[in-house]
């Protein structure tokens, strides 16, 4: 009874996940009501919290498929209580990801639950471990943009529509970028079983440095123009405008002036 006990405490949410989440919906409350006397404010708070709590499914998907994969030991590492805290980089995992959507409006992937696999038998397994945090990404970023492909916008107040748009492109960015087969990031997990010993060898320390090569890339003026100018097909397939993202990321940088002016104030 006592192991069973411990197995409902290590899934039970944590409650540090259901603060950042109720956050997030009083905070998209107070954009779609406007509520807030600054609506930037409330845009800030509602995509950040929404982003959060989107890292924190990303890692629960790891882990969760790691569960059921054979690792046993991702409960009692606090990884499936959804509370970014118990991650084994809490600072890359939530910290850097939210620095750089302030910095420049990508959804820059981080990197945090830790899985035992040797634990885990059958490259599929560990592939579909690595596949699992992009795909939940993917599926939160349909969520995000099924008011537009769906034309449910009626009614929908800007700033809301505005902070929905950029939080689809924060997913978006996640999504592609996390899925690149670069050492480090989870593209790279899905394809390294399938890879010889020698090779595993030689790529391996540079696993560290794959996130920071990546973000350097995106400094380059040409990588990013081609970068984002990928990230405008891919939301205008999804039916959003990129001028709506654009104005929900300069309503989320509620600190500079004139950030409103998509609302015409």
């Amino acid at each position: 009874m006592t192991t069973a006990a411990t197995r409902r405490s290590d899934r039970r949410i944590s409650p540090v996940f259901v603060g950042i989440a109720a956050v997030m919906g009083v905070a998209g409350w107070a954009t779609w009501t406007g509520f807030a006397e600054q609506p930037g404010v409330a845009v800030f708070l509602f995509v950040t919290a929404a982003w959060v709590v989107s890292l924190c499914l990303h890692e629960y998907a790891h882990a969760r498929t790691a569960l059921h994969s054979g690792d046993i030991t991702v409960g009692t590492k606090g990884y499936l209580s959804l509370n970014p805290l118990a991650y084994t980089h809490a600072l890359l995992s939530i910290v850097l990801p939210v620095i750089f959507v302030i910095m420049g409006g990508i959804g820059l992937p981080g990197g945090a639950v830790f899985i035992e696999r040797g634990r885990i038998h059958g490259r599929w397994k560990h592939s579909l471990i690595s596949a699992a945090g992009p795909l939940t990404n993917v599926l939160f970023a349909v969520v995000c943009t099924a008011p537009f492909w769906l034309g449910a916008l009626d009614g929908v107040p800007p700033a809301f529509r505005y902070a929905l748009a950029f939080l689809a492109l924060l997913q978006v960015t996640a999504a592609i970028l996390n899925s690149l087969p670069v050492p480090g990031l989870d593209g790279y997990g899905v394809i390294e079983p399938w890879l010889s010993y020698g090779v595993r060898r030689q790529v391996e320390p540079f696993a560290p440095f794959g996130l920071l090569a990546v973000f350097a890339l995106l400094w380059i003026p040409s990588v990013n123009r081609e970068f984002f100018h990928l990230i405008d097909t891919v939301l205008g397939g999804l039916g959003i405008d990129g001028r709506d993202a654009d104005c929900g990321q300069w309503l989320y940088r509620f600190w500079e002036p004139d950030n409103d002016v998509c609302l015409g104030s």
